[in-house]
């Protein structure tokens, strides 16, 4: 794809530590199927046979924690651990008072003790003792090896002990903190649907029409999204190499994002971009019509697949508002927001907005125009993500490149009839 003498920028991620992660999962998928395991717990154990494998891969093939990146300096002599340890007091107090704000907001949040949420609530409850036991060893270790070990955290903890005070660290470390809370809890309550959905299923229902097939496999594709999405969110650690660079800086960044989920969600049932109302499914359209249903329901599992492989490509690093290393490989040579673009693609063809099951071409236009603008809501958001990327001079070279070579920032400036591709800029595609 890349033109002669123009090579795609290094990506910070390999392409097999997903594979590793999706051949794990798939491996406890076949056993629970085989056994009944369908239950919640289950699906937690998928997460770890997911993630397990990424992990070995990227330390024993990859060596990611030898990486300069990290800020690790394995080959200079540890750190005193006087000095260490003073150091590490200092973090624990930040650590502890981060996640202690974390569980007040859970608490004082009524979201969070109902549906799907009351199940991430209890793991996370389970997980505490566990982590804070594991966190004082870990920093202990962690801080004697660190280049520079004082960083939000410290700076979060000696403000909170009277030590000095360091705003724009202690932003950050706050944002960051703020990315994994909210996202964390929300990836948990969705893990145990799709995944005993996907195991419970019997062969012969799953296979018994091309749209039942489809619909199983597009559940597939997401089970395969939400696991490896939730194990990125949970190993944010620096001798992985994936802990988070930066959090999102900006408001309008945070805005373009959280109102695509619960519970600020605009596009969900009742809400203002709510675009289903008098809409019907697209297998409800085409029925009595296999062949195209057959297509359309092909598209839409192909259409499924590019936005889990957009979450596989990431593999321990998947995270939302954040930068954790800039990818250049899989669907990321093709667009620079594959699961942006799939997803919305996949949600035109699925609703079928321009058609109304009440005859009303009012009901159509208004579901129309509302899809549309969800369309603008995630263009806003791949600005928002750009500008921050955009720190980077990896993600600029990355931008760059993709400019020059990738197809769809291609096709959308043959289309806009813009020449060239050598500026430095971002398409949202």
């Amino acid at each position: 794809m890349s033109r002669a003498g123009d090579p795609c920028p290094p990506s910070a991620v390999s392409g097999a530590v997903g594979i590793a992660g999706l051949a794990g999962l798939a491996a406890w998928i076949a056993v629970a199927r085989l056994f009944g395991m369908d239950g919640p717990y289950s699906a937690l154990v998928a997460l770890l046979c997911c993630g397990a494998p990424m992990v070995v891969w990227s330390l024993a093939v990859d060596k990611v924690h030898r990486r300069a990146s990290t800020g690790i300096a394995w080959d200079a002599p540890p750190r005193p651990w006087r000095e260490a340890i003073d150091i590490s007091l200092v973090k624990l107090a930040g650590l502890w008072a981060t996640w202690g704000g974390i569980a007040v907001v859970y608490m004082v949040a009524r979201w969070y003790w109902d549906g799907n949420y009351a199940f991430a609530m209890r793991v996370l409850g389970a997980a505490v003792p566990f982590l804070v036991l594991f966190s004082v060893p870990y920093l202990l270790w962690l801080d004697r090896r660190l280049v520079e070990p004082r960083d939000g955290t410290y700076a979060f903890g000696a403000w909170l002990i009277g030590a000095g005070r360091d705003g724009p660290a202690i932003r950050a470390h706050l944002r960051q903190w703020a990315v994994k809370g909210f996202f964390l809890a929300f990836m948990l309550s969705i893990v145990p649907g799709g995944f005993g959905e996907v195991v419970r299923t019997p062969w012969r229902d799953a296979f018994a029409d091309p749209v039942a097939l489809a619909r199983y496999l597009i559940t597939a594709m997401f089970v395969i999204d939400v696991q490896v999405a939730t194990v990125g969110y949970v190993l944010t650690l620096r001798p992985l190499d994936a802990h988070i660079r930066s959090a999102e800086p900006t408001m309008a960044g945070w805005v373009a994002a959280l109102i695509c989920y619960p519970p600020f969600v605009l596009m969900a049932n009742g809400g203002p971009l709510d675009y289903h109302s008098g809409t019907g499914d697209w297998a409800d359209w085409l029925a009595g019509h296999p062949l195209p249903a057959a297509v359309l329901g092909a598209v839409l599992v192909l259409l499924t697949a590019v936005y889990a492989w957009a979450t596989v490509a990431f593999g321990l690093r998947f995270s939302n508002l954040t930068h954790r290393g800039i990818l250049t490989h899989g669907p990321y040579r093709w667009s620079r927001h594959p699961a942006y673009l799939s997803k919305n693609l996949f949600w035109w063809l699925s609703t079928l907005p321009f058609l109304a099951t009440t005859g009303s071409l009012v009901d159509a236009a208004r579901n129309t125009a509302l899809l549309a603008v969800v369309a603008g809501v995630y263009w806003w958001r791949a600005r928002t993500e750009e500008a921050h990327l955009g720190a980077d001079p990896a993600y600029r070279a990355y931008s760059a490149w993709m400019e020059r070579n990738a197809p769809v920032p291609r096709l959308i400036r043959w289309i806009g009839g813009r020449p060239g591709g050598e500026r430095v800029g971002a398409d949202s595609a």
